[in-house]
């Protein structure tokens, strides 16, 4: 897990840590398919892009959480909602036109690299850091970052501890093999702190621990600490500490070697925040397409072949705001105004606005 931010600092104090970016070299177990779909997503020697194999499939095959609300989580009827799952949706309204043509894989953080590797899933969208080692060595692309983080803490309200000099002697929760784990190590190496890590291989029983009291702190991406404190028992008695101590840049992500499906998932992402900046909305993407607006016009795809150039249609892009709405829409519903979480934009917002959001040109 692996998270981050500066402004950041302010919106990441609200922000709810959705994700720990987890990192791990451990092989695939037990994957889910909610759908019940076992057909395997690989390919692997054809030579063949994976956007071929997903247009020849009529689906595309999404690895996701699964248990971070706002982010990527399943309810009890098997719906799936969340930021990271409209990104996945938006690139299946991209490439296939239907923004249900999806199959969602739950994948925790041992198992997530591995499954993308191996060709179970043609991507992530699942709170994974964007690092340098994941970048070269472990073989990764990440596509633009979808969401800025940063690694807090969270303790009990009345456990008197408020920095995390007062973790001398105490315990911390964490899960094991991530960033989230190394990032601790050194923020309290740094301030010469004797402390315990209590670490485990998912989140689920790490969470549980700090519930049950065996360790007075619990470690992650701050979205990831804010969305899970709403599962507690009693999540007031619950706070994160005003601290940040890493950056933590999530987003999707595919395998090397293949620029082809990459570009289709960059692009899509970008168009995201494109929409955006141009105001082009669920609701008015249509109406849009007549527009005299050179811009809307090339993005929508009534002017130019910029769809073309990737293997997609030209309105790859309206597609894909037609199913999910832009970016502002998109977090607003999951982690705005609109959820339970209502998280400012602070560093998420468009650079127009003071924000980091920033799409290279559609031309």
């Amino acid at each position: 897990m692996h998270k981050c931010g500066s402004l950041l600092v302010a919106t990441l104090l609200l922000v709810a840590s959705l994700t720990a970016c987890e990192s791990s070299n451990t092989t695939s177990t037990n994957t889910t398919s909610p759908g019940g779909n076992s057909t395997p997503a690989s390919n692997s020697g054809t030579g063949q892009s994976r956007l071929d194999i997903v247009k020849q499939r009529g689906k595309l095959i999404c690895g996701v959480d699964g248990k971070i609300p706002g982010f990527s989580f399943v309810n009890e009827s098997g719906e799936y909602s969340g930021l990271d799952v409209d990104v996945c949706k938006a690139v299946a309204a991209a490439v296939l036109g239907d923004p249900n043509a999806v199959e969602f894989r739950n994948l925790d953080s041992t198992e997530r690299f591995e499954a993308l590797k191996a060709g179970e899933v043609d991507m992530l969208s699942r709170n994974t850091t964007w690092t340098i080692s994941r970048d070269s060595s472990v073989g990764l692309e990440f596509a633009p970052t979808t969401f800025y983080d940063g690694q807090g803490m969270m303790v009990r309200q009345d456990s008197g501890i408020t920095k995390l000099e007062d973790f001398q002697g105490k315990a911390v929760c964490v899960e094991a093999g991530t960033t989230t784990e190394l990032n601790l190590t050194d923020a309290m190496r740094q301030r010469g702190i004797q402390f315990e890590t209590v670490t485990f291989q998912q989140a689920d029983p790490a969470y549980a621990a700090y519930a049950e009291g065996r360790c007075q702190g619990m470690t992650s991406d701050k979205s990831q600490l804010v969305a899970r404190r709403s599962t507690l028992p009693n999540p007031n008695e619950h706070l994160l500490l005003d601290v940040t101590m890493s950056k933590e840049p999530l987003g999707p992500l595919t395998v090397n070697n293949d620029s082809t499906w990459f570009d289709v998932v960059k692009w899509t992402t970008f168009a995201l925040f494109e929409a955006e900046e141009l105001g082009v909305k669920q609701d008015n993407v249509d109406q849009l397409k007549t527009s005299d607006n050179p811009n809307i016009k090339r993005f929508l795809g009534t002017e130019g072949d910029l769809g073309k150039g990737m293997g997609l249609s030209n309105d790859f892009a309206a597609n894909a705001i037609k199913a999910v709405g832009n970016y502002g829409e998109v977090y607003e519903r999951n982690l705005g105004e609109g959820s339970q979480f209502k998280l400012p934009r602070g560093q998420n917002a468009l650079w127009t606005n003071g924000g980091l959001m920033y799409s290279p040109p559609f031309r």
